[in-house]
């Protein structure tokens, strides 16, 4: 009972509470808001968003209450992945849903990339309480280099792809090939290699085993793990709505297509864009990489070939290339993300760089 005491949190149970209430007035009032003026599509869109933010919200406290039992690697590796699972069912549900949305994966993918590398890694550097401070040079320098290789497949190669994309069995090739990168990186991670991700200066220490938590606190991480499923649910579900009614909006009014891959970008990494940035203000930069270039990581390597899959077995029409201008974008960001961390140091004024480029990216994006 106690640990139902500590797990079930009245944040908890709002979280998992408005999500199902979500779910069942959708339910219920669906033939009305298919039928209803734009206004009324509008006010049903904003809340079916809001409904699932606050959901996200509970799958990452659920996800960060998991990591800072089990310890890094292996907890900010829990809250990305639950992050970009969050991701990939939004991306599937808008893809398999009305209308066409062949760049929203990419639009997705591009604008949690921009965000990630621009806005969150450079506040986070603005905002941290040293001028300057270090990071584990080898966790971060592989993380920016799976980035690197992971978004040139993602983006750079279809950009000078005939069609845009990757078609029939390099489809199924680019996705296995990324799956497969990815489990290896995974497997250094939190095999031989897990020190590398820890802060600077406790990289050497004694760190907390895993089998030894889960025989501890066992009872606890299966009661967050099971809520954390059931706070999800509503996500999924929730999710095919989502994308009808943004289709219908976002037609009505004649906005730009990617504007819905900025909305599942902001539902996805806004409740880890708090988290992390109060990783940053405590001076945990380490975990600040861990959480912003890891969820990047896990975005690119587990949602493109989720999606190049999806768009092969249900004959969707799917396009990765962004246009030249978000390219150099995303290049220049890449860039400054590594100047950023180079040499295993960070300072404050390398995060202008990287917000300066966001704006860049959001007023391109809005206009």
């Amino acid at each position: 009972m106690s640990v139902l005491r500590h797990t079930l949190t009245p944040a908890a149970i709002s979280s998992l509470l408005l999500g199902w209430l979500g779910v069942i007035a959708l339910a219920a009032f669906a033939d009305t808001i298919e039928a209803a003026s734009p206004l009324v599509t509008w006010l049903a869109l904003a809340a079916v968003v809001a409904v699932i933010l606050v959901a996200a919200f509970g799958v990452v406290a659920q996800a960060e209450a998991l990591a800072h039992r089990l310890g890094d690697p292996y907890g900010s590796l829990i809250l990305t992945i639950s992050i970009v699972l969050v991701e990939v069912i939004l991306i599937a549900s808008v893809l398999l849903g009305p209308g066409e949305h062949a760049t929203i994966a990419r639009d997705s993918v591009m604008a949690v990339t921009m965000i990630i590398l621009g806005l969150v890694v450079g506040l986070s550097l603005l905002i941290a309480p040293n001028r300057s401070a270090f990071v584990n040079r080898r966790g971060t320098t592989s993380y920016i280099v799976m980035i690197i290789a992971l978004a040139a497949v993602a983006f750079v190669v279809p950009f000078f792809l005939p069609e845009g994309t990757y078609t029939g069995p390099l489809a199924f090739i680019v996705a296995g090939v990324a799956i497969i990168g990815y489990g290896l990186f995974l497997a250094r991670q939190m095999g031989p290699r897990a020190a590398d991700y820890r802060e600077y200066d406790e990289a050497a220490e004694e760190h907390r085993d895993v089998r030894e938590v889960l025989r501890n606190h066992g009872a606890e991480v299966v009661a967050r793990t099971l809520l954390l499923i059931a706070t999800a649910v509503p996500i999924i579900i929730m999710s095919h709505d989502m994308s009808t009614l943004m289709d219908t909006a976002f037609t009505e009014a004649g906005a730009p297509l990617a504007l819905s891959g900025v909305v599942i970008a902001f539902i996805v990494f806004t409740p880890e864009t708090i988290t992390t940035l109060r990783a940053a203000r405590a001076g945990e930069l380490q975990r600040v990489v861990n959480l912003c270039l890891g969820a990047l990581v896990s975005t690119v390597g587990l949602t493109i070939p989720v999606v190049l899959v999806i768009g092969e077995i249900t004959g969707s029409t799917i396009t990765l290339a962004p246009d030249a201008t978000q390219l150099l974008l995303m290049i220049a960001m890449v860039l400054a993300t590594i100047l950023a961390f180079w040499g295993g140091k960070t300072t404050r004024a390398r995060g202008v760089v990287p917000v300066l480029l966001f704006a860049a990216y959001f007023t391109l994006i809005a206009i």
